[in-house]
């Protein structure tokens, strides 16, 4: 379904979110830069967490790793250290794939284009228009889960309306040149006004309960590791094995997106350990 809008429908809308935005705009850090790679580090903080408690981690990272090259030649182990809290913690290992591939093949410049910008490790659709808007004010519509929500709220549409129908209308609202504070407002109004609960309208994606979830056994496991040169794999096994997702199943995932090792211990041959990672120079 494609909606078409007429200019007064779309002018009425634009001066609606505006007139909210400059009464309630929220301020957060990453929204005072428009560095690229500030700005990618914030949306995918931003990706499945709340701002509020994006705020003192972005911080954090970006005094320790404040440009590509930065993050590109860090220890794994620091980058899951400094992303511990944030949850789904492979988000922060593909962000710093993606620095490592603008180191190659970018000059350590983040690209500035949707399409190149989606050829990076773990940058969608919506991640790879929304760094444009935020870091060069580009003209698209970036639609996010609180965007969605408005728009489907505010014009009458379907809960299920599909994605190309949702961005088909974003694309007619974007004022022109002020595609930076558009986004903002538009998300400030979903967030503070036309919440989830309020409008009944459900995200694509619903998060699971986190407490002894698969993500929480996941996230348990790394942790110690990131604090720990190694830990005996038995040790795992002893203090997690009553884990109902199968424990194997977790530390073979974890082996297999690269963000540990199992090993034989150097100092007690015979015993297996688990430990984060280490790239090979």
């Amino acid at each position: 379904m494609r909606l078409e809008l007429n200019r007064q429908k779309i002018g009425l809308f634009r001066k609606k979110i505006f007139d909210f935005y400059r009464l309630n705009r929220r301020s957060f850090p990453w929204r005072e830069s428009t560095d690229r790679y500030a700005v990618m580090v914030s949306e995918i903080m931003l990706q499945q967490t709340q701002a509020e408690r994006v705020v003192l981690k972005y911080a954090a990272w970006m005094a320790h790793f404040p440009d590509v090259a930065s993050l590109a030649s860090a220890s794994l182990r620091d980058v899951l250290f400094l992303w511990s809290g944030l949850g789904y913690n492979s988000r922060g290992q593909r962000l710093q794939a993606c620095a490592k591939v603008i180191m190659e093949r970018f000059d350590s410049v983040v690209p500035a284009t949707s399409e190149l910008l989606k050829t990076l490790p773990g940058i969608g659709d919506y991640t790879c228009r929304s760094i444009p808007v935020f870091a060069d004010n580009f003209d698209t519509a970036a639609v996010d889960t609180n965007i969605r929500r408005v728009i489907i709220h505010e014009f009458g549409l379907p809960e299920d309306s599909s994605k190309p129908g949702i961005q088909f209308t974003a694309e007619q609202l974007l004022p022109e040149g002020q595609s930076r504070e558009w986004h903002n407002a538009l998300m400030d109004y979903g967030s503070l006004n036309l919440t989830s609960r309020k409008t009944g309208i459900r995200p694509l994606t619903k998060q699971s309960k986190f407490q002894d979830s698969k993500r929480w056994y996941r996230g348990r496991i790394l942790k110690e590791l990131v604090a720990s040169e190694a830990i005996f794999l038995e040790e795992i096994e002893e203090k997690y094995g009553s884990c109902p997702w199968g424990l194997q199943q977790i530390i073979d995932g974890l082996i297999r997106e690269g963000l540990v090792d199992e090993a034989e211990s150097p100092s007690l041959p015979g015993r297996r350990v688990l430990r984060i990672r280490e790239e090979q120079r």
